[in-house]
């Protein structure tokens, strides 16, 4: 369809929320409440929005659906939107979180409440932007304006340190983004065009497929992060407020992720070949050193953050595996890191705003006091561990099996990570849930509230639901994954026709 249609929509919506909030006077108990219920009406709305898209969506086909065009730039470069079956996803996982931010919210954000809600819908646009985007500079455009709402969510309100994480945040994606920009540029000159459905076809030469690969790679593996860019992640995560910090863990790693697919994969097959031993060696030391590096910690929300830089390990694994197994497993551990990690930092939230403190130490023997919180908390750590019968389990399956596929060596190390992650988990579980109530200010704490319950709910549910039925995001993988395997076997074909020679 050509013309505004539910992607528009999708982009457009968020922001009229954002205008109607701007139009709220003065700054009394009655405007912070009706900005609240107007940032929830909105990504409400949103999301339902995006669920007449996934109606539309057919997840047997490997093309872009729902295409709009809008003339722009002296049509040189097109306001192009479309969906396939790598982009729906996310976009359904982005429009279903937000409205869990914005519960998470609710009580905890006391200062400059309508400016907050305004920062974050329009954080939701440009994430749906990236993921709809058909254009690259679009894109661009889309990638780097995510950064300004998630700089000041973290720089206004967060934590003690937050002035330094926001900053080291911004300067590491967007330092790592410029070479995306002369990337960008060079596509351009070679082919003529930006428009990525036609890039997808156009065969870049072999020596221009390595600097380009190399200058998009500067800038997914920091938006990921992977190994050893990863540093700005765990100050950005302790210092933003709890939904910074899901929407940060939810979505914003994922466009590492999803570049990679989009666009370093096909349209640079014979470089992705060539530098596939480098990443599986980045991917492996992440997913064992910041496995590590998160039993020695003693904050809860940089424990979380170390589990995602090694979760994001078994990403880039899968991706570079470059098979059906491998492929689809890292693209459903995106979806599921997105569900779980969010929701451990949820979990966190609730006794950071009962007690206002992240330290390990400070908790013990929660189950005697908040049952439903204990019993929530457990399901997503077992998610994040990745227990058979919840998506966890899904998706690192997958990669390990790609991986193996692949090499055997890759997968046999990955896998110690597995085990790693199950020694941090629980051993956070442990500390913080079960034990002896003995610290005092511990015996008034109370458990889960309605809006808690509401936040959590849904979360468990698809935690559960997913790793007993994945094929419903599997199906939406399988199509396009097809047509990516196709793009690159001629680059796999020669390197294997090489190996073979040379032995």
């Amino acid at each position: 369809m050509l013309g505004f249609g539910i992607l528009s929509g999708l982009l457009i919506l968020p922001l009229v929320g954002a205008a109607f909030i701007l139009t709220l006077r003065g700054d009394s108990q009655a405007a912070r409440s009706n900005a609240r219920w107007a940032a929830l009406a909105t990504t409400v709305a949103t999301f339902l929005l995006s669920l007449v898209a996934w109606g539309r969506f057919d997840t047997a086909s490997s093309s872009f659906q729902l295409v709009e065009t809008h003339a722009w730039l002296a049509e040189t470069i097109r306001f192009k939107l479309g969906v396939d079956g790598f982009s729906m996803p996310f976009i359904l996982l982005t429009t279903f979180l937000m409205p869990f931010c914005i519960l998470a919210s609710w009580d905890s954000i006391e200062t400059r409440v309508k400016e907050y809600f305004v920062a974050f819908l329009i954080l939701e646009t440009t994430m749906i932007g990236v993921f709809a985007a058909l254009d690259l500079v679009l894109f661009y455009l889309f990638f780097e304006a995510g950064l300004i709402p998630m700089f000041l969510i973290i720089g206004i309100w967060g934590g003690k340190r937050r002035i330094y994480a926001s900053f080291k945040f911004f300067l590491y994606t967007l330092l790592g983004s410029v070479l995306m920009l002369l990337a960008i540029m060079a596509m351009f000159w070679a082919a003529g065009t930006t428009d990525i459905p036609t890039l997808l076809a156009y065969k870049f030469p072999a020596h221009l497929q390595t600097w380009l690969w190399l200058a998009f790679f500067a800038s997914f593996a920091v938006k990921m992060p992977m190994w050893p860019v990863h540093t700005w992640l765990p100050d950005a995560h302790v210092e933003a407020p709890t939904a910074g910090s899901v929407i940060l863990a939810g979505i914003l790693l994922k466009m590492g992720g999803y570049g990679f697919i989009r666009i370093s994969l096909p349209m640079f097959p014979d470089a992705s070949v060539y530098f596939a031993p480098l990443v599986f060696s980045l991917s492996v030391i992440a997913i064992v050193y910041t496995s590590l590096v998160a039993l020695m910690q003693e904050d809860m929300k940089k424990l979380i953050a170390y589990s995602s830089v090694a979760h994001m390990g078994f990403v880039t694994m899968g991706l570079f595996s470059m098979n059906p197994q491998g492929i689809q497993g890292a693209m459903f551990q995106m979806v599921s890191h997105g569900l779980v990690s969010g929701a451990l930092f949820l979990c966190v939230g609730v006794v950071y705003d009962r007690m206002h403190t992240r330290e390990i130490r400070a908790y013990g023997g929660l189950v005697n006091r908040m049952p439903l919180y204990a019993v929530a908390f457990l399901v997503f750590t077992m998610a994040n561990v990745g227990l058979p019968g919840t998506s966890g389990f899904v998706g690192e399956f997958l990669s390990l099996m790609g991986a193996f596929r692949a090499n055997t060596w890759v997968s046999f190390l990955a896998t110690t990570g597995v085990i790693l992650s199950a020694g941090y988990a629980l051993w956070l579980y442990r500390r913080v849930v079960y034990g002896v109530l003995d610290k005092p200010s511990l015996q008034g704490i109370t458990d889960l509230n309605r809006r808690e319950i509401i936040t959590l709910a849904p979360l468990l549910l698809l935690v559960i639901y997913y790793g007993v039925q994945p094929g419903p995001i599997l199906d939406a993988f399988a199509a396009p994954t097809d047509t990516l395997l196709k793009s690159v076997e001629a680059a796999l074909t020669t390197v294997k026709t090489a190996a073979v020679a040379a032995h």
